[in-house]
């Protein structure tokens, strides 16, 4: 596993406007829009691409273009959604999965309630979107997901991570160079309640208010 931390003053500044309980909730979808394209440019690093013939006004030179199978987004429903525009913004030849899952609240178990992605991945990179990287076991059981279905590499995009969820994907995944995560941030540790410290919140809830 590799975790990349964003090190740029625009992360860090939009990232502290998120933090604020008072922030509202439309500024808060735009800045995490913001903010998943500039996460969305360092997770992309590595994307497949040929070299294709390009003919200029002037002469014929060597350009590079996305390659085949085309990169397949997956945001986690639902808080996932709102860092899906971000991510197209910057990617909008890739292909969109949906993959429902959610903590259970007793056991932080991860449960599968919902899945829009096709059965076979074979060759496809996949870049899953989950804001919060708190336990770790939503992000574990999209990996296994995808990896089940013939992906051939999964990067994550987080907006947060706590260390003991961190800790429990690589112990997951172990040294595969094909499992990336890249996050803005890497907080302090989880509370009680296995939110994370100091955190932002429900991001789910600050995107789309209470449900």
């Amino acid at each position: 596993m590799r975790l990349h931390v964003a090190d740029h003053p625009l992360v860090a500044h939009k990232l502290s406007v998120l933090r604020d309980k008072d922030t509202p909730s439309p500024v808060f979808r735009q800045l995490v829009e913001e903010l998943v394209t500039l996460l969305a440019y360092e997770a992309t690093r590595e994307v497949h691409t040929v070299q294709i013939e390009v003919q200029t006004p002037v002469a014929v030179t060597t350009g590079t273009h996305l390659a085949d199978p085309r990169p397949l987004v997956v945001p986690i429903l639902r808080a996932g959604l709102g860092m899906l525009e971000g991510m197209t913004r910057l990617l909008p030849t890739a292909e969109v999965g949906f993959l429902g899952l959610q903590r259970d609240e007793e056991t932080l178990q991860a449960i599968t309630y919902a899945n829009r992605l096709p059965e076979d991945l074979s060759g496809r990179q996949c870049f899953v979107l989950d804001p919060m990287l708190a336990t770790g076991g939503t992000l574990i059981a999209s990996i296994d997901y995808l990896f089940e279905r013939g992906a051939r590499d999964v990067t994550c995009i987080c907006l947060l991570a706590a260390p003991e969820g961190l800790a429990l994907v690589e112990e997951h995944v172990g040294d595969r160079a094909d499992v990336n995560i890249v996050v803005a941030a890497v907080d302090e540790r989880l509370n009680e309640k296995a939110y994370i410290v100091p955190g932002l919140g429900d991001a789910g809830d600050r995107l789309y208010g209470l449900v």
